[in-house]
Order: structure tokens, then sequence, then C-alpha cells
């Protein structure tokens, strides 16, 4: 049967590996973490939101980006320093706003897709994941931020989106923990919150019992083309030699990592490392855990997601434009731990742990599913602040085109 390899073992490349090896084919996974899941897909939003999907390429996004600019606690922040990668991708994001709508309809019409699949392996695979299907509210703070989420609100409605407006009442049935007053909201029922990393892990035991290797600790340094096949040159996590796997395709899924490693197969593949931040509250005891919400939320004014993660509450924003940087910046957290405080004024924050990580973000917003110059590359990558939303749907997408290209003679159906 045939070999694929695929680099990453973030969300979307084990999704793509659990996919690939449902068709039957032989899958290795390399990545230079010591364990799956330990980058992007480590303690992101938890949103799994087809309500989020309207892509950032707007006119209107770029008018408040630059009222932001001298806001240090503003939920974008972007190193003015030169950059030509930075410079040359906002070029190719502004030229994507002409394609502000079919993109936003696009967006959520997999996103509604992604939710059944990875439902249906959550529920194959025995894999628990502190999933809550309560929906997703949407909430705003004046009728200026209201009427101008409308347009998004008819894309995604237009796209089959079950979504609609809620009255401050209404917001304070659908989720009773909230402090504070608000104009009005946008609700979601269909849309649900759950735990990346938990999911993503489970879901990589299960394809190891599957038959799929994983090589830990051990990156791509070169690629060369060996007539049909391909030679992946590893070495491992100091820089030594770590062998060479051949293999019949290769799928890039390795988040910021995919335009170095497209770079070796002769692709250009314009991801830049958006850095998102989060906190995790520990609901250490039954009065806490009351009070936190179970409903996931959105805060438009303040760019801010929240999801119930069992005996955890997960606060997350703010997009920083500042290379490959993964430093935790406190400046960044704090409006998240006050925000937090003032929207949940009765649940404690006396054991809060923050993260950052850094979303691949392609210009158009959309990830990159396909394939590649040569024959048998192949990329699911790219997916930016929606990976965990997108990832079951493009894992599908992938395998079917990887299958017409590759087709498996023998396919093996896997228990």
């Amino acid at each position: 049967m045939p070999h694929i390899a695929i680099i990453g073992a973030g969300i979307t490349g084990v999704t793509s590996a659990y996919a690939l090896n449902s068709l039957g084919y032989d899958v290795t996974v390399v990545d230079r973490n010591r364990y799956a899941a330990m980058e992007t897909s480590f303690a992101n939003g938890g949103q799994l939101s087809a309500s989020n999907a309207e892509v950032w390429n707007s006119t209107a996004t770029l008018v408040k980006a630059l009222g932001w600019m001298c806001r240090r606690n503003a939920p974008l922040l972007v190193n003015p320093s030169p950059g030509w990668h930075k410079y040359s991708w906002f070029a190719e994001f502004m030229g994507q706003i002409r394609n502000h709508r079919v993109h936003t309809m696009d967006t959520t019409r997999l996103a509604i897709e992604a939710r059944e699949h990875l439902y249906a392996i959550a529920r194959d695979e025995g894999i628990d994941f502190d999933l809550e299907r309560r929906g997703i509210l949407h909430i705003y703070h004046d009728a200026r931020s209201f009427a101008a989420a409308q347009r998004g609100h008819e894309l995604m409605l237009a796209a089959g989106l079950e979504r609609y407006a809620v009255t401050p009442s209404e917001i304070r049935d659908i989720e009773p923990s909230l402090d504070g007053h608000y104009h009005a909201g946008f609700y979601t029922p269909s849309d649900a919150s759950g735990d990346i990393h938990k999911f993503t892990r489970g879901l990589s035991m299960a394809c190891e019992r599957r038959g799929v290797r994983f090589l830990m600790n051990t990156v791509v340094d070169r690629v060369k083309r060996q007539v049909a096949r391909h030679e992946l040159h590893l070495v491992d996590d100091s820089g030594r030699d770590a062998g060479v796997i051949e293999t019949d395709a290769v799928v890039v899924c390795a988040g910021v990592g995919s335009r170095r490693v497209a770079a070796m197969f002769g692709d250009r593949v314009n991801i830049y490392p958006v850095k998102g931040y989060s906190i995790t509250v520990h609901l250490d005891d039954a009065d806490p855990e009351a009070s936190a919400p179970r409903v996931s939320l959105l805060d438009e004014a303040a760019k801010i997601v929240t999801s119930r993660l069992g005996a955890r509450f997960r606060v997350a924003g703010t997009a920083e434009f500042n290379g490959e940087n993964r430093d935790i910046r406190a400046d960044r957290i704090q409006p998240l731990i006050d925000w937090t405080r003032r929207t949940f004024s009765r649940m404690p924050t006396d054991r809060v742990v923050p993260w950052a990580g850094l979303r691949p973000m392609m210009p158009s917003m959309m990830p990159c599913v396909g394939k590649g110059r040569q024959d048998g590359v192949f990329y699911n990558t790219g997916h930016g602040h929606l990976g965990w939303t997108l990832s079951a749907a493009t894992a599908q997408c992938l395998a079917g085109i990887v299958a017409q290209a590759v087709p498996n003679p023998r396919p093996v159906p896997v228990a």
C-alpha cells in the first residue's frame, strides 16, 4: 500500500493522518515536539465556531487596526519594524478584501460540515475532550458595533448557519453568570466548544492503535525527489542525523513551519505567524465552578473568546504580528485577566495559567488545502484562528485529493 508522510502533529496533521489511515494508506507522522498538539493546538480559545467564520479581510478591520496602533493593550498589535515577509503579507491581505463575501460564506459552510466529522470521530474513538454543545453567544456593548456586525451575520445566514439576534434579557437567560450591560447579541445554538489539546492527543493515540507511526522530536531537514518517491532527510531535536524515510507522498501540516517546508518542495505557501494569547482559569472547588459560564462567548469589543473546559475556564484573544516569537508578554496577558474579573466577578481567578501560540495564517484567511507543484506533495495548513473549527473537514478534503492523485490499489478497511 502507498506510504504517506505527514509533517506536523497538530490538529490538522493528526486529523489528516486519521483520514488517510481510514482509506488504508500506510501513514507516518513527523513532528519536532515530544508529543502531539504541543504548539498552536495546545491551549487555544476552544471554540468550534461557524459563527466566527467571517474573514478579517475588510475595510472595517483595517480602520479598527489603525485606531488600535497606539494602544499597548489593543486586540491587535503590530511590530512596526521593517520586514519583507510581514509587509508583503499585509499587501496580499488587503488585496483579498474583494473576496470577503465569498470567503466568509465558504468558511461558514466548511465549519458546518466539519463539526459533524469531528463529533463522529470522537464518538467512534471514544475521545473525551470536554465538549460543550451549548452554542456560542456573541455580545455587543453598543448599537454601532451591533449594526456593523449585521453584514457578517447575513452572510453566515446565507451560507446556512442557524444564528439569531438576542436582546439583553435573552443574553441573561442564555448565560446567567455574565456581569455588565449589553446592547444586544447573536446566538448560534449549533456551535460548541472543547479542548483541542485533549482531542488531538486522544486522536493521535487512536491513530497509533490503528497502525500510524509517529516520529517525534524529529525535524525534516531536507528533501530529495527519487523518481516517483520522496526522500525525507531527518534530524533530531539536537540537530543530529535521524535517518531517511521514503514516501509515495508528503502532506505538509506544519503550522507556521509550513512556509519553510513548502520552500523545500519549490512551493510558496505565504503563512504568517499571528500570535494569540490565552489564560486558563482553574476552577478548584464547587463555588467557582458554579459561577463560571457554560455557554461559549465572544465579546466583540475586546475580541475575546471563552470556553468552559470541564473544571477549567479558557479565555483567549489578541492578534500580534511580531514574527515567529513565542514569548508570553505580561502586558498582553493582563487584559485577559482584567476582562475576566470584570465580566465574571463571582469567579475566583487565583489560579491562572498563561499561554501564547502562533496561528498559521494565509493572507486570504482561507486554509491551504491541495496539491503542490511536485507530484506527491500536498498541503493541509494555514487555517489561522479556525484550525480547531475546520480541521475535521479539511482532512476529509485532503484525503479525497490524495486518493485521486495517489490511488491505493488495495484499500484496507481499518477497524
